[in-house]
């Protein structure tokens, strides 16, 4: 019944910054620096990702450099202790990848993210070679989407299946992402059903009702 939802490739960035397992600590820094980025790929033939070096992997050189208790800590965090002393990105980097798929949907995305407690994913294809990267703030995009559009599916998706006229009688209205479905119904049954369905909807931030049975009831 809903029209296609948005996937990954939609709103992924195509052109990105990679490097390879021997990529030397200054490079993937610069490379950091230059593409305004916290975290590279790491990948390997024709593009096969086979890791992530991040921000985080490479401040351990700094932070274990002259520390006070950096015994007591190299002895806490023998991993931390290790990428102190790597000096290339297959060193450095967090294996296995996390990636998801350019077909995967905007939601299953953001449950990666979350799970993963990661703000950039690479981006496979169907072959597993990178594709792209997609961050937070791509997925965010959604939200972006113009009132009228979502008022539109709603309308042409939702509404008219489940309260067609003339046994019912419902405005849809869309003000800064919130749905608001307003009018007389004949089952008033059905309102958590158009309630799930409409925060599906990509780019519904919230979803109200004023309806009524058709007695006039509420």
């Amino acid at each position: 019944m809903h029209g296609t939802p948005h996937i990954v490739s939609d709103v992924m960035t195509q052109t990105v910054a990679a490097v390879g397992r021997r990529a030397p600590f200054k490079e993937i820094v610069r490379l950091m620096q230059d593409w305004q980025v916290s975290a590279l790929p790491v990948i390997e033939g024709e593009g096969r990702v086979v890791g992530v070096v991040s921000e985080a992997d490479l401040l351990p050189k700094e932070e274990l450099r002259d520390a006070p208790d950096a015994d007591r800590l190299r002895l806490r965090r023998p991993v931390d202790t290790a990428k102190a002393g790597a000096l290339t990105a297959g060193d450095l980097m967090s294996w296995p990848a996390v990636t998801v798929r350019a077909g995967a949907t905007l939601a299953e995305a953001a449950r990666v993210m979350a799970r993963e407690g990661i703000k950039r994913l690479p981006v496979v294809d169907d072959a597993g070679l990178l594709a792209g990267v997609v961050s937070r703030a791509d997925l965010l995009k959604v939200f972006l989407r113009a009132d009228e559009d979502i008022a539109e599916e709603v309308r042409r998706e939702i509404a008219s299946y489940l309260f067609p006229p003339p046994s019912s009688v419902v405005r849809v209205e869309v003000h800064h992402g919130v749905v608001t479905l307003v009018g007389r119904i004949r089952d008033t049954a059905l309102v958590p059903v158009a309630a799930r369905l409409v925060r599906a909807v990509e780019g519904v931030v919230d979803v109200d009702f004023d309806l009524a049975h058709e007695d006039g009831t509420r």
